[in-house]
Order: C-alpha cells, then sequence, then structure tokens
C-alpha cells in the first residue's frame, strides 16, 4: 500500500492543505533541532574546554530555551492541523460515501452488505485518525529532517555522512518488508471484521424469527467463532507491530554506533575536532529518529489506510448516467410507457422483467399481479429510476425517462412500499419526510386522510411521540398507515403501491384500503397486489408472469 495514496488528494481536497502545512512545519522542525544541537555543542564545548562560566554562557541558554518552546510549539501546531484536518477528511469521505451511494442506487446497495458498508462509514473512516494525527506528519519529518541533518553534519564531518547515508537505507527497506506482511495481515483483520460486523446486524435484524425457531444459539456460537477469528487475525498483526519496532531500533541502534565508533576514534587520534565530533554525535541520532518512527505509526495507520482504499473502491464504481432535465410533464395529464423493458439481477438465472411491456394513461389505476418474484417490484422500482432497464425503453409521454433529473422526477411521485421504513424519531418527523416544509395542521390532515389519527392521538405524546429505528413502538398497520400519509401529504400526481396490505390484519387491511382509496382519486396509480380487495381499487389489472406478460 502506498504511504500516500493519491486518490486522497483527489477525494478529500483537505489533505491537500495539511500536506503543505506539514512540510512548513516539518522544515521548521528540521531547522530547529539543527539549531539546538548547534547551541549544545556549542555551550558543552565552551563550558567544558574553554571553562566557561555560567553567567558567559547566559545567552546561549536563553538561545537553547527558545528553541526548545519553539519545537514545543511547531508540535502543538502539528497535532492541532492533523485533528483537524483529520475531522475535516472523515466529514467529506463520509459525504462522498454517502452521495455516491444514493447515485448507485438501490440496485447497487442490494448486493452489498449494509452491516459492511456501516462498518466502513463509521470505525473504517474513523481509523484515519492515526493516519493524520501520527502516521502522515511522520511521513513528512522522514523526508526533511534526514536530509537537513545529513547536510549539516556533511559541513562537519564527511565521512560521518557517508556513514549515514550508507545504513539510512536499511531502515525504510526492512520497514517496506515488514509493512507488506502488515497489509496482509490487516486486509485479513478487515475481512473478517466486516463479516463479523455483516452478520451481527443480520442476527440482531432477524432475532425474533430466530427465537421463534430455535436457531438463537448456534447463530451465538457462529458469532463467538467469527469473533475469535477476529482476535486471532487481530492479535497476529500486533505481534508483527511489536516485532517491527524491535527490528528498527536494533538497526538504528547499530547504525548510530557506527558513527560513533568512527568519531571515538577519530577524536582520540585527533583527526577531529571535540565540537564537531559532538555535534556529529547529537544530530546522528536524529537522522534516524523519524525514519524508525514513522515505520512503528505505520502499524496505528494502516487499519484506516485499508479502509479508505474500500471507500475509493465504492467512490469509484462508476455510477449510471442520468438526465439533467427538469422539466418533468405533468403527470397529472401524462401517459407512462414501458416498452419491452427487461431487467436482469446479477446471480439470477432468469429476469425479473422479460420484455415487459405496459401503458398507464393518466388518471388510471392499474393493479400489477403475478406470483412472487415475477417482477412487480421490479416494475415499480423502473418507474421510479431505482432500476434502469437492461433493454427497453421507459417513456413519460414521447420523452425517454432516463433523460430527466432523478431527483426532479421523484419530486411528482409518491411511493409506499410493502415495509415502510420508518426512522428513529417523532411520528410527525416520520410523516413529514413526504414534504419537509408541511405545518402541523397538514401533517394532522395527512394522518387523518390515512386513518392513521386515532392511534397517533392515543400514543403518549401524540405527534411527538418518539418511535425506534424501524418504527419500534408501533404495528405493521400502523406503520403502513403513516407511510400512507406520508403520500397523502406528499400529495404527487403519480402514486405507486407495492403491496401495502400485505400481512396486515382484517382490521387494519380494511383501513389500508380506506385510506388508499382516497389518496387514488385523481391520481395515476401503479400498484402491485395480491389481495383481491386491492385489485378491487384498479380500473385495470395486469397479470406478469415470472417469464414475460400476460394480458
Amino acid at each position: 500500500m502506498k504511504p500516500l495514496d493519491p486518490r486522497l488528494l483527489k477525494h478529500a481536497r483537505t489533505t491537500r492543505v495539511f500536506l503543505v502545512a506539514s512540510v512548513a512545519l516539518g522544515t521548521a522542525t528540521a531547522g530547529l533541532i539543527i539549531a539546538q544541537a548547534t547551541l549544545l555543542a556549542d555551550m558543552l564545548t565552551r563550558a567544558f574546554l574553554g571553562g566557561a562560566s555560567l553567567s558567559d554562557l547566559r545567552v546561549p541558554l536563553f538561545l537553547l530555551l527558545a528553541v526548545v518552546l519553539g519545537r514545543s510549539l511547531v508540535a502543538w501546531l502539528q497535532e492541532v492541523a492533523a485533528h483537524r484536518s483529520s475531522a475535516a477528511v472523515k466529514s467529506q469521505l463520509r459525504g462522498r460515501l454517502l452521495a455516491h451511494a444514493l447515485r448507485l442506487g438501490p440496485r447497487w446497495l442490494s448486493g452489498e452488505r449494509s452491516g459492511e458498508l456501516a462498518t466502513l462509514a463509521t470505525r473504517g473512516i474513523d481509523a484515519l485518525d492515526d493516519y493524520f494525527s501520527r502516521y502522515l506528519p511522520q511521513l513528512v519529518l522522514a523526508v526533511i529532517v534526514p536530509v537537513a541533518v545529513g547536510a549539516r553534519i556533511l559541513l562537519g564531518d564527511w565521512l560521518s555522512a557517508v556513514t549515514i547515508a550508507a545504513t539510512l537505507p536499511l531502515i525504510p527497506v526492512f520497514a517496506i518488508l515488514v509493512g507488506l506482511t502488515t497489509q496482509r495481515k490487516m486486509d485479513r483483520q478487515w475481512r473478517v471484521l466486516s463479516v463479523l460486523a455483516a452478520h451481527f446486524l443480520d442476527v440482531v435484524a432477524g432475532l425474533p424469527t430466530l427465537k421463534v425457531f430455535g436457531r438463537a444459539r448456534a447463530q451465538a456460537d457462529r458469532i463467538r467463532e467469527i469473533t475469535d477469528r477476529h482476535r486471532r487475525a487481530t492479535m497476529s498483526t500486533l505481534r508483527i507491530a511489536f516485532l517491527s519496532a524491535l527490528v528498527l531500533e536494533l538497526l538504528s541502534t547499530l547504525s548510530v554506533a557506527l558513527v560513533a565508533v568512527s568519531i571515538g576514534l577519530r577524536l582520540v587520534d585527533g583527526g577531529l575536532g571535540f565540537e564537531t565530533a559532538l555535534l556529529v554525535l547529537i544530530l546522528a541520532p536524529e537522522a534516524y529518529l523519524p525514519l524508525r518512527q514513522v515505520g512503528a505509526q505505520y502499524h496505528a495507520s494502516v487499519e484506516g489506510l485499508t479502509a479508505a482504499a474500500r471507500i475509493f473502491e465504492v467512490v469509484e464504481t462508476p455510477a449510471p448516467d442520468t438526465g439533467t432535465r427538469t422539466d418533468v410533464p405533468d403527470l397529472a395529464h401524462a401517459t407512462l410507457r414501458l416498452e419491452g423493458v427487461t431487467v436482469a439481477y446479477e446471480g439470477r438465472d432468469a429476469p425479473a422483467l422479460d420484455g415487459f411491456s405496459l401503458t398507464v394513461h393518466s388518471g388510471e389505476t392499474v393493479a400489477l399481479t403475478g406470483p412472487s418474484g415475477a417482477g412487480k417490484s421490479t416494475a415499480l422500482a423502473v418507474l421510479m429510476g431505482f432500476v434502469r432497464p437492461d433493454a427497453g425503453r421507459v417513456l413519460v409521454e414521447w420523452d425517454a425517462l432516463d433523460s430527466f433529473d432523478p431527483d426532479a422526477w421523484r419530486a411528482r411521485i409518491a411511493w409506499v412500499p410493502q415495509r415502510p421504513h420508518l426512522f428513529a424519531g417523532t411520528v410527525a418527523a416520520n410523516i413529514r419526510l413526504g414534504r419537509p416544509d408541511a405545518s402541523d395542521a397538514d401533517v394532522r390532515e395527512a394522518a387523518r386522510a390515512a386513518n392513521a389519527l386515532e392511534f397517533v392521538d392515543a400514543l403518549p405524546a401524540g405527534f411527538d411521540t418518539v418511535l425506534g429505528e424501524g418504527g419500534h413502538g408501533l404495528s405493521a398497520g400502523q406503520r403502513q398507515r403513516v407511510a400512507l400519509a406520508r403520500a397523502f401529504l406528499r400529495d404527487a400526481p403519480l402514486l405507486l403501491l407495492d403491496e401495502p396490505t400485505s400481512n396486515l390484519d382484517a382490521a387494519s387491511e380494511a383501513a389500508v384500503i380506506d385510506a388508499v382509496r382516497r389518496l387514488a382519486r385523481g391520481r395515476t396509480v401503479v400498484l402491485a397486489a395480491h389481495r383481491p380487495t386491492l385489485m378491487g381499487l384498479a380500473d385495470r389489472v395486469v397479470e406478469i408472469e415470472p417469464a414475460g406478460v400476460l394480458t
């Protein structure tokens, strides 16, 4: 893996500013290191060989204090810049990940593990903190400081400079070798963590079903097995990290020892001055320190880099081209046409829709029927623009649907799915998704039209009652009526319904059917239906069979 992934510069522009700041601060650090070593060598030489008193060294002491304070200030500025840049980059990457996932659409998302994406957007991106606060600044120092220190040593003692130049590359060579092994281990650890997160999320979502069928214990054993694999992968990575630190420390210690032995011999022989020897001995460890630390910090940042690489894979996945036209025809007077539409999903032997054709006139209610898997939901997804046909075309009047801006098109649609998703928040906030600027009176009227007002008023805080994720706290029928209230509030000319009475008891079904009947008035409606009561609302019934269409 590259020390600096160029895709970070492309997808998180804050990284560029941080790199410029890091180079400036790294240059200041190198200058202060050289100044500190020069002052120390001068003071010690004057004190031990020249017999200088404390008063004679007052000015150098104050200068040394200023240099130390300067290094502290630069280190503090580096920390501030790193953490602020890290926060900005994480925010940009999360925004890009979410925005691109939305552009890829539900068809792409259906093939991804939601748990893996959630882990990627949370812990994965958070792991970049160590990359920005530790690894990247140290990487800049590893480039600037050895060059500056080596140049200063070369001016004083060329033999020591040659020794450092010959031994210094050994540290990055061994760091790269260790890093390659670490990367393989970290890739394995991340894969296991993604599987664990996704599996755990699926188990929690299906826990009621597992309990009913007595399979909860088997899943607990499975999670324990994956957790143990993740523990072993993590410990293996940490073992390499600790051993690599030992290798790098040993290399730098031996290299400094070579310089020290050479200086000592020449100092005893009289071939080298004391001040120069002292300056080289102080500076030599500083030449190796940044490289040694960058190797150690790599292990702290590799998880973030691994997650970032996966994020870039998602962000760089080609998204389908979308139209830009916003002049969507008035759907209250427009005809919709699906002509020879074929949709094939990856992993399925037969297409979900195969040459499907349908014409829906303005103000008409059309019911799509057929066995499960025949393609009813896919046909609705095509009309919403969530799924692009592999063959055929969708026309609004005589304009291609894919020529319109997706947001402009969906603004004319109200959708009620088979299992509507309610978000953690108040009942009013969930209804207001249909029209965010709606007043409280409008929300209440929409709930009344959807036969939801009675049960909402009976809740502890009415419309301000906070629901759990997925509408926890409401029955299936109540959740369906909240979704219908959204559709009433949206007041769109095209209404798409995906089996809204599925899995409801008789009383809830009657309330939903009554609400749907009112909602369909004056609108163009396409609904997927199994039950005769729902099909009774349609002007026309179209039966879909898995391999084609019979009308």
